[in-house]
């Protein structure tokens, strides 16, 4: 039964009178949402979240008019308080001062909408944990936000501020802020508040300086800097000790910061800045670092201290000033990619093409992928050598052809576009249909698969997450796909032809409106073994669905059924699937 008091000073009444606003959300979703605690209402096209859903736990429900029998099955009355309402990617404009109803909110997720600001009563949510305003149009925050002290994520990138008061300190809960894409000028000092702050992401603001007081964010691991106006980091900034990856990236700096006392820095990206000037102070306390990335300074030499860095794997230098290189580079023992693109380099001397094994003799095969200033921005060795074309994170809305001709010779098993503008799969994409065996084209905008996508009769995994499908063509039942990952999609339905693909071991479909499965069908696929359909609209889960014995991982939470019940799903797979079968009609 729910924890707290349910409309006190409301009309008890009002549920059962008749609604004359046609209500756009199924009573069989609410009927849901109050047994499971979860409600997902994202991409339904709302312009207001109707008064049923800030009501959920107070007006008794339709069913409440029909049964009144304490001896039936159907407990209505035994409800749960709603925890998690998801109300992203909607037309909303504003949030009412109702969603103060739903006092027991652990998630609110209000991403990708139009809101300019919210009520005041956001601050009565005591419970909130996880924010997520992103993506709307929000150009400054109540200050009744500052109150939710239990707050451990908030998210607000993607909005139209330009300040923050100094009460943002007062979340001292919080271990994830994101503040990317806004228009900030400062930081207020109170950030240093944050004690548990893990991740901060200030990107793409017009950020001068960074206060001091940001060093006293002890247990702080990423911060992200990058495009913004820095000429400068405080000195202080040397002082977290917790910090694990720094990305300053677009700025306007002159010199590496020196970070004495960042023992566990992983990874350092300071690409596309003024940096002329890299010595010894500024490497020879990062040990445990990984990932170098300068790309696109000015930097004229390298000093020998460089190879102190016995853990790097990744070294940018694409686009500097370098007229040689140190040769202890060679001996690096986990550099994995050196990329020296763009650089006035007379020579390359042996010691770096050439690694030593472990008996002592000398290979003449380079282990590390070097991309040289005579190649082009693809990575010749990785295709050679890895297999591997690697186009992810261009912002391209079509792949060149540049890349294709770049393979043409080279037997590609992996291609990965991911992060990029793509509308469609690259026809060109075909040309490796003999050898290509993973795909990754998630996180682009794909609104369809072509039907010449069968040809790919090689392909085994494909990535296909955060893109716009709605439908697969039925041509692809000809592949032998191991693993398709379709997560944050817009399926209404499970695509028929994955019931056909019967060497499927993983299918994700997580975060699409997926309104039912075929249990039938799917216990054709006797390989599969991990299915993931967490946050979609499935409102019953057949029993038949135990019956398919293959499978290791099954994950519904996040839907609106109402058996089995919460606590049945989260004892895991194994006793989900024995419960199932226990239901089926003998």
């Amino acid at each position: 039964m729910s924890r707290f008091k349910r409309g006190a000073g409301l009309d008890s009444r009002a549920g059962f009178r008749q609604q004359k606003e046609e209500c756009p959300v199924p009573n069989g979703l609410l009927k849901g949402a109050r047994q499971s605690g979860q409600l997902n209402l994202s991409g339904r096209g709302l312009t207001e979240v109707p008064q049923s859903v800030w009501r959920l736990n107070i007006d008794p429900p339709e069913e409440a008019q029909q049964n009144v029998s304490f001896s039936a099955s159907d407990r209505w009355w035994e409800q749960t308080d709603l925890t998690k309402l998801l109300l992203s990617s909607n037309k909303l404009e504003t949030l009412s001062e109702d969603v103060k109803l739903l006092p027991a909110l652990v998630v609110l997720d209000i991403h990708d909408n139009q809101l300019r600001t919210l009520p005041a009563t956001i601050g009565e949510l005591e419970q909130l944990q996880k924010l997520n305003l992103s993506h709307n149009k929000m150009t400054h925050l109540p200050l009744e936000l500052w109150n939710l002290t239990n707050l451990r994520c908030l998210h607000l990138q993607q909005n139209l501020l330009e300040q923050l008061p100094s009460e943002l300190g007062q979340l001292c809960q919080l271990e994830d802020l994101d503040l990317s894409n806004n228009k900030l000028i400062i930081v207020p000092d109170g950030l240093a508040n944050l004690n548990n702050l893990v991740k901060l992401n200030l990107s793409f603001n017009s950020l001068k300086s960074l206060p001091s007081a940001i060093s006293e964010m002890k247990n702080l691991r990423m911060l992200d800097c990058s495009r913004n106006q820095l000429e400068s980091v405080p000195p202080v900034l040397a002082q977290m000790a917790s910090l694990e990856q720094l990305y300053l990236r677009h700025n306007k700096l002159r010199f590496l910061p020196e970070l004495p006392s960042c023992k566990t820095l992983k990874e350092l990206h300071c690409g596309n800045n003024q940096i002329e000037v890299l010595e010894a102070a500024h490497l020879k306390h990062l040990s445990a670092l990984s990932v170098l990335e300068l790309r696109d300074n000015k930097v004229k030499s390298l000093p020998e201290e460089i190879t102190l860095l016995q853990g790097l794997q990744r070294l940018d230098l694409t686009n500097n000033d370098l007229s040689s290189i140190p040769c202890g580079l060679g001996n690096l023992p986990k550099l994995t990619s050196l990329t020296l693109e763009g650089n006035p380099l007379r020579t390359i001397r042996r010691e770096l093409l050439t690694v030593k094994e472990p008996d002592g003799n000398l290979k003449d095969e380079p282990k590390t992928a070097m991309t040289l200033p005579s190649q082009s921005r693809i990575n010749v060795h990785a295709i050679k050598t890895l297999k591997t074309l690697e186009y992810s994170q261009k912002q391209e809305v079509a792949i060149p052809d540049d890349v294709f001709d770049a393979v043409s010779d080279g037997a590609v098993v992996n291609v990965n576009f991911s992060k990029n503008q793509l509308t469609e799969v690259p026809p060109r994409i075909v040309e490796l249909k003999d050898t290509l065996a993973d795909l990754n084209l998630g996180f682009n905008k794909l609104s369809a698969v072509p039907i010449e996508f069968s040809k790919l009769q090689q392909l085994v995994h494909v990535d296909l997450r955060n893109n716009l499908l709605t439908s697969l063509p039925m041509e692809l039942e000809s592949l032998k796909l191991r693993s398709i990952i379709l997560s944050f999609n817009r399926f209404k339905a499970f695509p028929d032809v994955l019931y056909r693909i019967l060497s499927l071991e993983t299918i994700l479909m997580s975060n699409n409106q997926v309104g039912a499965i075929d249990p039938l069908r799917l216990k054709l696929l006797d390989k599969l073994s991990t299915l993931d359909l967490q946050n979609n609209d499935i409102m019953q889960v057949p029993p038949e669905l135990g019956n398919c014995t293959s499978l290791r991982a099954l994950m519904l939470d996040g839907n609106p059924f109402r058996n089995p019940r919460a606590a049945i799903v989260a004892k895991g797979t194994d006793s989900l699937l024995e419960y199932l079968r226990s239901r089926i009609p003998t």
